[in-house]
């Protein structure tokens, strides 16, 4: 069961063979996800299931990964069988350090980034979806998600010098080094045989130097350009807010925010009957934040924003029976399309000048040509909720 000077143990080598399956599959699994086509409810479907696995297998194979190093730490380290040559053993072990690094940061750098968003393909566990320590954050959920492909480079590069290797040893030295790790046998010389002191200090500088790289380009990839929309003389000035909108996919309810906007706002709170104002405002589609299917929103059957960068509402502010709440009836122009839109509405003012409003609305996404391959409620909802809340201030 344990390792000795010259075998590895038996646990030892399931964890490696273990170790091998997962993240093989995972890979398979994640190449086949990312180019699946996602233009009916069947190939959105399909491809949903392939990241919920490749993510599961992904999580599974991290945590096999931390048993493993444990293990590894509580087991003496069997000699190595090219000793003589000081740079193959310095490569050797500089090749294990960066896998070991790698089967735990490629994982956890997607888990992080599943975690920051919201919907599409979950975990298949029943532990939930979440991270205690990671907030909900598209920027975050994005840098995350470069970390995880940076490093899968040099995941995959780790794997295939360590099969090199292990083929070299097999074929052309002809010594044991692919059967111990195989069956268990004992080879080497424990007096003779010493292991790399170079090799830890080199892993450390190449993680340095790749963090340095990739950390910067995330930061810079996902702080995109937003468009600089006019700001419009207004009687009431947005000191802050936000403009979100919700739809259920698979089941899910995914949360988008906005945050790119301006509102031009006339309202009278004295009047209590009939017509209290008007509010025009245009919003930055491409500033659109959805969970891990933002990219794909942004796409030609959905938003289109390459084509209809932003979209307007107009409507007039009307006075209700009820203290504090307002019909809004408007028209929301979005793709080139203009339906109506009403939104209920309530605006408290306060003394000081200042006043706040929250309102909700329900557009239908079919109206507007989003999606209209994805005809399955089951698999991406017809209704789209449209909330908003915000504080201004009368100029």
């Amino acid at each position: 069961m344990h390792n000795t000077a010259t075998r590895f143990g038996f646990v030892t080598r399931v964890f490696h063979w273990l170790t091998a399956l997962l993240i093989i599959a995972a890979i398979v699994l994640g190449m086949m996800a990312h180019d699946a086509a996602f233009d009916t409810a069947d190939a959105l479907a399909r491809k949903a299931w392939l990241f919920s696995m490749h993510k599961t297998v992904g999580i599974t194979a991290f945590f096999v990964a931390i048993f493993r190093i444990i293990w590894a730490i509580s087991q003496p380290r069997p000699v190595l069988l090219n000793a003589g040559n000081t740079a193959e053993r310095t490569l050797a072990e500089l090749v294990h350090w960066a896998l070991y690094v790698a089967l735990v940061v490629v994982p956890l750098a997607g888990w992080i980034s599943h975690a920051a968003s919201e919907g599409f393909a979950p975990i298949w566990w029943p532990f939930g979806q979440n991270l205690w320590f990671i907030p909900k954050s598209v920027w975050l959920s994005s840098a995350a998600g470069i970390v995880h492909m940076a490093w899968q480079k040099i995941l995959l590069a780790s794997i295939m010098l360590h099969i090199i290797g292990a083929l070299k040893h097999h074929f052309w030295d002809k010594d044991d080094t692919l059967r111990r790790m195989a069956f268990g046998l004992e080879a080497g010389d424990p007096e003779t045989a010493k292991h790399s002191i170079l090799a830890p200090v080199l892993a450390l500088a190449i993680f340095g130097g790749v963090a340095a790289i990739t950390l910067p380009s995330a930061i810079k990839d996902t702080n995109s350009a937003q468009l600089d929309l006019a700001a419009t003389p207004s009687d009431w000035a947005v000191q802050d807010g936000t403009l979100a909108i919700a739809i259920k996919q698979f089941g899910t309810d995914v949360q988008g925010q906005f945050d790119n906007w301006t509102a031009f706002i006339a309202f009278d709170p004295k009047v209590t009957n009939g017509k209290a104002g008007n509010v025009e405002a245009v919003i930055d589609i491409s500033s659109l934040s959805l969970g891990s299917v933002t990219q794909q929103a942004m796409g030609p059957a959905y938003f289109d924003t390459q084509t209809f960068a932003t979209a307007t509402f107009t409507g007039e502010i009307m006075a209700t029976d009820m203290p504090e709440m307002y019909d809004v009836n408007g028209v929301l122009s979005l793709k080139g399309i203009e339906n109506d839109l009403d939104l209920s509405v309530k605006i408290r003012t306060l003394d000081n000048g200042t006043a706040t409003a929250k309102g909700s609305g329900i557009v239908q996404r079919l109206e507007y040509k989003i999606g209209t391959d994805q005809t399955d409620a089951s698999s991406l909802g017809f209704e789209v909720a449209i909330s908003f809340e915000l504080t201004a201030t009368r100029q």
